[in-house]
């Protein structure tokens, strides 16, 4: 029928989103794209309105999917104590790095990385959710009782880790390296408090 989409839309995102996280923006080309999302060049513009765009809903989509799961996992520990809440945030992350279904590394931390190649809408959304993620982990440490004051010192610490865990997972490091550093992350945090 003329004028309906005769796809999934989200599945599209997804797929797309797939591409961006294993090859990065600049590498995610529009040929890349229209194969793994099944769609005609027209269909994509008209859905997404181009690349730029498709990418900002793909960083949308991958916290919405993937960031709930950290959150949970530090709200759940942070009712023990800072150290529990910080490890239970990173072994979330390295969970999701180590899962075969999705590319290794992370989207935030590529897209972080190229941050010279996006779009100025685009660079904005990549620090908006870096913000976030700090303010989120702050705000985890703060009610698993760090005082408000070392919480703020403390969650862009425990935020690089995150990051750097996934720049190492990318470069080869072994789970269990990965897990020795959010142990000492976890010791540092708990000296801390």
């Amino acid at each position: 029928m003329a004028g309906r989409k005769q796809f999934d839309v989200d599945t599209a995102v997804d797929q797309a989103m797939r591409v961006f996280w294993e090859h990065g923006y600049a590498e995610a080309s529009m040929s890349r794209l229209l194969e793994a999302t099944g769609l005609g060049r027209g269909s994509l513009y008209a859905t997404f309105g181009g690349k730029k765009e498709l990418f900002e809903r793909s960083l949308r989509l991958y916290v919405a999917t993937f960031g709930t799961a950290a959150k949970d996992a530090g709200r759940e520990a942070g009712s023990v104590d800072p150290a529990t809440a910080t490890e239970g945030f990173l072994t979330t992350t390295l969970q999701r790095m180590i899962d075969p279904s999705v590319p290794g590394g992370c989207l935030i931390s590529q897209s972080a990385a190229q941050l010279p190649d996006l779009e100025p809408s685009s660079r904005d959304l990549v620090r908006a959710l870096l913000a976030g993620q700090r303010a989120y982990i702050e705000t985890v440490l703060s009610d698993a009782g760090a005082p408000p004051a070392l919480a703020a010192e403390l969650a862009p610490f425990v935020s690089a880790v995150n990051q750097g865990l996934t720049v190492m997972h990318r470069a080869g490091a072994t789970p269990e390296e990965l897990r020795l550093v959010i142990r000492s992350t976890r010791d540092a945090v708990a000296a801390r408090t």
